[in-house]
């Protein structure tokens, strides 16, 4: 395994860092054509591979918020070519770790002690790597522990970051800069927070103690004792990630047992505690034979403002779509309509997202859901496609949809992914106070 023995860490190394990946992109871009012009074998997808390895292996050495956008992208596998997909994967678990010598001098800078002295036993060699920071293992007292140790500089690095890996991300996600500057504001305030470790570790002691009681989970023990603002310790949790834990054949029980589990950990925070794990990627659940499910990593958590939740889950209801005024108030809300737009940019924007909640919206609207039915999937993947290659959005005056919405369509749009590759048969149907928000939408 390659060890990193130092980050990038000021302004000038790592804007140094994408510069040269910028070059050597376009190298490709030429190397491509030449190619091409003796050899029409040559595909356009062996251009993406070329891309996609040297942008994930510049992304990996800066670590922080450069890795962690890609992570977020590489969640959409309609979003990007497949070639990014898979390789941006790579970082929500498997980025090159830090050296020995790196962790020991965190260690001292937080605790004034080295691991080893801290602990009876501490494993130098990581146990996972992703974009913030990598997992080691350790015991205490007959404890076994995972301690999770950030990279150096994350913190500090996420504003410069953010500027430099805009350009990447507006080529690669075939976005406008207006949708993409009014977003960056949210993404750079989660960023910060997942950089906060004492912040992280409240947060993960109030919602594990609150969804406690749900069917099918686990959480770990946090030890603030052995946590700082950079270091994070908790118990550690056995099982598999989604992909291992797929190549051990469970059967279709054990999977509906794990998806139902994933489906009421997130209904339960999104309509109770209104505050959710906003990072629903494979490498944050650990899977069990027997069908539990181990919750890890609540760096990234999002607070649903009120209003925003009443026009977003009022939409479930489908006497709501099918009521005009009702339909045109709440788009408002959710700022997919402007009071700019003209009647016909209504008329058109109406229809769009009204596909998109209806196509959306589907498992809600059923009392058991199969994330297994691929039709389903091809359909929501095909009018995503149709909205990136979208000639009225990509030239619309405004963003369309509200900040909030970042993070809680990350949060579904993961949710159904994981569900769909475990092609679970989960019990969707919503409370039914759900159904009553449409009094609230009228007033």
């Amino acid at each position: 395994m390659k060890y990193q023995n130092n980050i990038p860490a000021t302004k000038v190394e790592r804007a140094t860092k994408f510069v040269q990946t910028g070059i050597k992109v376009g190298g490709n871009y030429i190397k491509h054509y030449a190619k091409k012009a003796f050899d029409s074998s040559v595909t356009r997808e062996d251009l993406h591979e070329e891309n996609a390895a040297d942008i994930y292996s510049a992304l990996s050495e800066l670590k922080g918020s450069a890795l962690k956008v890609a992570q977020m992208m590489s969640m959409d596998r309609n979003l990007l070519p497949r070639a990014y997909t898979e390789r941006f994967a790579m970082a929500q678990y498997s980025a090159p770790p830090l050296s020995g010598p790196l962790v020991v001098k965190t260690f001292t800078n937080y605790f004034g002690k080295t691991p080893q002295q801290m602990f009876d036993t501490f494993g130098m060699n990581a146990v996972n790597a992703a974009s913030i920071g990598q997992v080691h293992q350790a015991t205490k007292d007959g404890r076994k522990l995972a301690v999770k140790i950030q990279y150096p500089g994350v913190a500090d690095s996420v504003r410069a970051d953010l500027k430099m890996v805009k350009p990447f991300a507006v080529r690669l996600m075939n976005l406008n800069e207006r949708d993409i500057d009014k977003y960056m504001d949210e993404v750079e305030t989660k960023l910060i927070e997942e950089t906060d470790y004492r912040l992280e570790l409240r947060r993960s002691r109030e919602i594990s103690e609150a969804c406690a009681h749900l069917g099918g989970l686990r959480f770990a023990n946090y030890y603030p004792e052995y946590s700082s603002d950079r270091v994070l310790t908790m118990d550690w949790m056995e099982g598999r990630h989604l992909d291992e834990f797929l190549k051990t054949n469970p059967s279709q029980e054990v999977r509906d047992k794990i998806g139902q589990a994933l489906w009421d950990f997130y209904d339960y925070q999104v309509h109770t505690l209104r505050t959710v794990h906003a990072d629903p990627h494979p490498g944050n659940f650990l899977m069990q034979p027997d069908g539990t499910l181990g919750v890890i990593d609540f760096g990234c958590v999002k607070e649903i403002p009120e209003n925003y939740y009443v026009n977003y889950f009022t939409l479930i209801n489908p006497d709501i779509l099918s009521d005009a005024g009702l339909t045109e108030k709440t788009f408002f809300g959710l700022e997919f309509l402007h009071e700019t737009d003209s009647p016909a940019e209504r008329r058109f924007y109406v229809d769009l997202f009204r596909e998109m909640i209806v196509l959306l919206g589907k498992p809600f609207h059923e009392e058991v859901f199969d994330f297994g039915d691929q039709a389903y999937f091809d359909g929501v993947f095909e009018y995503a496609d149709r909205l990136t290659k979208m000639k009225e959005l990509r030239e619309s005056k405004v963003a369309r949809g509200s900040k909030d919405a970042l993070y809680i369509n990350r949060t579904y749009y993961g949710l159904y992914a994981m569900l769909n590759q475990l092609k679970a048969r989960v019990r969707t149907s919503s409370p039914a106070w759900i159904w009553e928000l449409k009094t609230d939408v009228r007033q």
